[in-house]
């Protein structure tokens, strides 16, 4: 199925579709995750059954501020690609989590947790995966500080990217 047929296919169901350079993108209420996973997994004709990969991204001033972006396959039987996003507005980081519909979410969703602060509900282990426990703040939100480590080169001195002055 090409990304066109395949957006035609989706359309009646997802609204907020676009194709772009040939990718599929729905947007989604985060509420209907769950329900949009499973749908696009069972339905014969589409068939995504893996989940690729799932990524956050952070854009600070705008609403919803974090954006989820769940990357899904039909690996065994049409080979096509789609592209789910759900928005969370900044104070309410939550989303269900996909785990429990694509194993494979576990990692992904710890990740996102442990570098953007977003909870998954029902998750099985939701802690850090990469920084220490101890760690505060999310390293990958956009309102954190870049830090760095102060350098000593060949007789100058370049402080850390965030103290630099322009």
């Amino acid at each position: 199925m090409s990304p066109d047929q395949l957006a035609e296919r989706l359309a009646q169901r997802f609204p907020d579709l676009h194709v772009a350079r040939g990718e599929v993108t729905v947007t989604i209420d985060r509420g209907s995750l769950l329900e949009t996973l499973r749908y696009l997994r069972d339905e014969p004709d589409l068939a995504f059954d893996f989940l690729s990969d799932l990524s956050c991204t952070d854009w600070p001033g705008r609403e919803p501020r974090i954006w989820m972006a769940y990357h899904l396959a039909s690996l065994l039987d049409h080979r096509h690609r789609l592209r789910v996003k759900a928005g969370l507005p900044e104070g309410d980081l939550r989303i269900a989590t996909a785990a429990q519909v694509h194993p494979s979410a576990n990692w992904h969703e710890r990740e996102v947790y442990d570098f953007f602060g977003v909870i998954f509900d029902g998750h099985p282990d939701l802690r850090r995966i990469e920084l220490p426990e101890e760690w505060v703040g999310h390293p990958l939100r956009k309102d954190e500080p870049l830090g760095g480590v102060a350098t000593q080169y060949k007789g100058a001195y370049v402080p850390p990217p965030d103290q630099r002055e322009l």
